[in-house]
């Protein structure tokens, strides 16, 4: 082959780089995106959908969940720590991550209580002074929560065979963690907190597969095996020594279009008395729905009617029906 000949070669080569590059940028719809973005702001402007752009800060989620994991490593020190604690330095450590969690929580409930106001056009309220009021209240409250904690991982040990030591259940049991997160977010639902309650339960639900209202009320105790899938509804109450298993939902019967106004507020949820059970997959709806002091719910039962104290509520046992194709009888 002469140069001649490979010349030609050498330039088809090059248009058709440069014609793949043409089509590229003729395909490209960069024009059509501004129309897009003129449609997006007609809608946040009429309110058919939402947005914050405002000089007033949203609470950072981000934020909030570092601060669930701070207060867990308050509460359970040497467990979640990157460096090694002693005797000698624990009041230091404890003291430390204490006052910096009070400055990290003063700071999202400050952001927090101008977003509630800014969303619903509410009258100041010297946030600033309310805030660091209610982070001091927060703080106030963790060793009534180390101590109820401590409670729930005695019930634990009492409750479940296959675990040997506390340990096992502050770092592998989901059922803990969802506890202490919903722990954490109570104090600050009960403290009248927008917002932030939810972030840490949902991010409990995230992690766990668990989901409880932070407006629950659950006492000492409490013990939830395996968990999964568990639902415990805002205005549920709980008593002292309770164990459920996973699917259980202690939820709300089926409510009108206009509940979220006409129902705020109102019992829409189960009472689950002191030393009850509750096996997996049960259903328990309603807010006059009492389930009675010591009593044991069996599995996979759907209840809307109160239970006595001391009541065992069991299905009847179901038919079970046993087939063998002929391939396999002959075999046999």
């Amino acid at each position: 082959m002469t140069i001649k000949q490979i010349q030609p070669i050498a330039d088809n080569k090059a248009m058709n780089i440069l014609c793949d590059h043409v089509l590229v940028t003729n395909g490209s719809q960069h024009s059509k995106v501004p129309e897009v973005v003129k449609e997006l702001l007609s809608s946040w402007s009429t309110k058919e959908c939402y947005e914050h752009i405002s000089p007033i800060s949203i609470p950072s989620q981000e934020k909030i969940i570092a601060i669930v994991e701070q207060t867990r490593r308050i509460l359970f020190p040497g467990y979640f720590t990157r460096t090694k604690l002693h005797a000698s330095n624990l009041e230091y450590y404890i003291g430390k991550q204490t006052t910096d969690l009070y400055d990290k929580v003063a700071e999202q409930i400050i952001m927090a209580i101008r977003h509630d106001c800014r969303r619903n056009d509410l009258p100041c309220t010297n946030c600033e002074t309310k805030s660091h009021k209610t982070a001091l209240s927060f703080i106030e409250s963790l060793p009534k929560v180390a101590a109820t904690l401590a409670t729930d991982i005695r019930a634990t040990l009492e409750g479940d065979p296959a675990t040997k030591s506390p340990d096992e259940i502050i770092f592998c049991y989901p059922g803990l963690l969802a506890t202490l997160i919903f722990r954490i977010a109570h104090e600050l639902y009960l403290l009248d907190v927008p917002i932030i309650p939810r972030i840490m339960t949902e991010y409990a639900h995230n992690q766990t597969g668990i989901d409880i209202h932070p407006g629950a009320t659950i006492g000492p105790g409490f013990f939830m095996d395996h968990g999964t899938g568990v639902v415990i509804g805002e205005t549920t109450v709980i008593g002292k020594n309770v164990r459920i298993y996973q699917g259980v939902t202690l939820g709300a019967l089926s409510l009108p279009r206009n509940a979220g106004e006409k129902m705020r507020d109102k019992k829409r949820h189960p009472t689950i008395e002191d030393n009850v059970i509750v096996y997996a997959n049960t259903t328990i709806l309603g807010g006059k729905t009492v389930i009675g002091r010591g009593s044991i719910i069996g599995g996979n039962i759907w209840i809307t009617e109160s239970v006595a104290t001391s009541t065992k509520v069991l299905l009847k046992r179901p038919e079970l029906i046993y087939s063998h194709s002929r391939d396999a009888a002959q075999e046999d």
